[in-house]
């Protein structure tokens, strides 16, 4: 017999494969993805938010980009 087939034979099993294989398990294609049910005032809180957050948005300027300054890019590097 060639050295390869051999090989193929006598091929072990990592003892960390063996171990960890019961965690790998095979995916599905589809996510179910479903929001839960939320309560009135669970909806008007995150109505509340959903409004703090746009309103953020909205109004907060974004500040200038800052300046790199060459000297200092090279010394990080």
């Amino acid at each position: 017999m060639s050295k390869k087939k051999k090989d193929k034979k006598n091929k072990k099993v990592s003892a960390k494969k063996e171990k960890y294989a019961k965690f790998r398990r095979e995916k599905s294609d589809k996510l179910d993805i479903t929001m839960p049910e939320l309560s009135e005032d669970e909806m008007k809180q995150k109505r509340n938010d959903e409004t703090k957050i746009d309103k953020y948005l909205r109004f907060s300027k974004n500040s200038p980009p800052r300046e790199i300054n060459p000297r200092r890019a090279k010394a990080k590097r």
